[in-house]
């Protein structure tokens, strides 16, 4: 308990250069246009339309170090803005400096932070007490402040959702996935190459899953650890082999475009697992497919293998995100008496185990009460990409996305969150509920 006697203290920002300042309120994270970070394919281009600005902050390494997975989709991250703002999130057309609160830090003091830390939703599922808060508080510190240098966030103005969602999510997930790696570690003998530890993140569309990755990779990589990210999406058909899905079973719309289970290249993504469980040796080199949403008028096609990341071992951790992770076949009759159409999609999703959840070893499943809120999230995304200048879906057409997917959702996501993913261990897994603002809550 002796950390403890910094609470006293203001906390204090580092020191900034006064080059790095902006009109509204200090920047603190702000970078030249002569930093060239950032990925053109950046999901997360919140500043795309002024060249001063870009997600990466000074600390952090340049972009060819980095192998996370952007995809060409909408936006996640409305919570970074007022809650006033949520029906315009996603992609800004100008800084989020613009939208901070004006008034003094909410976080005056290291205790006022202590406090709100302790509060969080999270820290008894992942066995973390008030007394470890206190003896860690200077990791708690600094890995909040990477997050808000990643995210271009003012650590001392930080809103409350902003607050909530950096000390109650992020850095209590990231800590759990620190002690799954450890555990992991430790069942092998020293001489031993040790394979990366699979986690698997299991999450509706639009609650922020790939958001959360994103911020679990790049603390990753600041502390030293060589993570990758990869998403179900990266496995998609090609173009070509969605054509013939959908003309192999014309009049089921659950299988007309890429989502539901049938749609995937599985044996691209045994390929790719059993090859990153591999890379436990440095100079071991191999290239991550990826898949681009925007070819073919938003129909989608692989990307060009020549734009692959190239990534390097030795490897600590895969982080593999995806919307159906774990779902588990269920008895004809359950999935029919949702959707007649879900019978194949049923039968093929018993080749999934193989292919993808037997590699991941910890799990996270994020838990949502009423799975119509992945319209509204979806909605959102695609609202703001509109009002950003770039292609998205009209409200009718995000209707009718969504609904290609709601089958499933109602259909597994009842058993996935009972009986938890398919293969499963109930020791290293992690459930989190979040409400419709896509914040952590206690489950009820």
């Amino acid at each position: 308990m002796a950390t403890l006697n910094v609470f006293s203290q203001t906390w204090q920002p580092c020191t900034i250069s006064p080059s790095l300042s902006c009109s509204n309120t200090i920047n603190y994270y702000a970078y030249s246009q002569n930093n060239n970070y950032c990925s053109n394919n950046c999901k997360l281009h919140f500043f795309s339309n002024s060249p001063h600005f870009c997600i990466l902050s000074s600390l952090s390494a340049p972009t060819s170090q980095f192998t996370t997975h952007f995809s060409k989709s909408g936006s996640r991250m409305s919570w970074m803005q007022n809650s006033s703002n949520a029906a315009s999130s996603g992609y800004r057309k100008r800084p989020l400096y613009s939208v901070f609160p004006t008034k003094p830090a909410e976080v005056a003091s290291v205790q006022d932070l202590f406090e709100f830390i302790c509060s969080g939703p999270l820290l008894d599922k992942i066995g973390v007490t008030k007394e470890k808060v206190a003896d860690s508080i200077d990791k708690w510190l600094s890995y909040g402040r990477y997050i808000c240098q990643l995210f271009q966030l003012n650590e001392l103005y930080l809103s409350e959702p902003q607050k909530a969602r950096v000390y109650h999510y992020y850095i209590p997930v990231f800590i759990w996935c620190e002690e799954q790696i450890s555990q992991h570690q430790s069942s092998f003998n020293e001489e031993d190459e040790i394979p990366p530890l699979v986690i698997g993140f299991s999450a509706p569309q639009g609650c922020g899953k790939t958001t959360l990755v994103y911020a679990l990779d790049y603390l990753f990589q600041v502390t030293g650890r060589k993570s990758v990210t990869i998403s179900i999406d990266d496995f998609y058909l090609t173009a070509e082999g969605q054509n013939k899905l959908r003309e192999a079973y014309l009049g089921n719309a659950l299988l007309e475009l890429r989502g539901n289970a049938g749609s995937h290249d599985l044996a691209l993504s045994i390929e790719t697992l059993t090859a990153l469980t591999k890379m436990t040796r440095e100079g071991m080199k191999m290239k991550l497919t990826r898949y681009d949403k925007s070819a073919f008028s938003g129909k989608g096609d692989r990307a060009d293998c020549s734009t692959w990341p190239e990534i390097e071992g030795p490897l600590t951790v895969v982080l593999f995100e995806g919307w159906m992770l774990g779902f588990k076949p269920l008895p004809v009759e359950a999935v029919t008496a949702v959707d007649p159409q879900l019978e194949t999609v049923n039968k093929n999703l018993e080749a999934y185990y193989d292919a993808w959840d037997k590699y991941i070893k910890s799990w996270i499943v994020i838990k949502i009460k009423n799975p119509n809120c992945v319209y509204q999230w979806r909605l959102q995304a695609e609202i703001a990409m509109r009002e950003a200048g770039k292609p998205g879906m009209s409200d009718d057409e995000v209707r009718d996305f969504v609904s290609r997917y709601l089958p499933a959702y109602n259909a597994y996501l009842p058993t996935l969150y009972s009986e938890g993913p398919n293969g499963s261990d109930p020791e290293h897994l992690l459930t989190i509920d979040i409400d419709e603002g896509r914040n952590p809550i206690l489950a009820t």
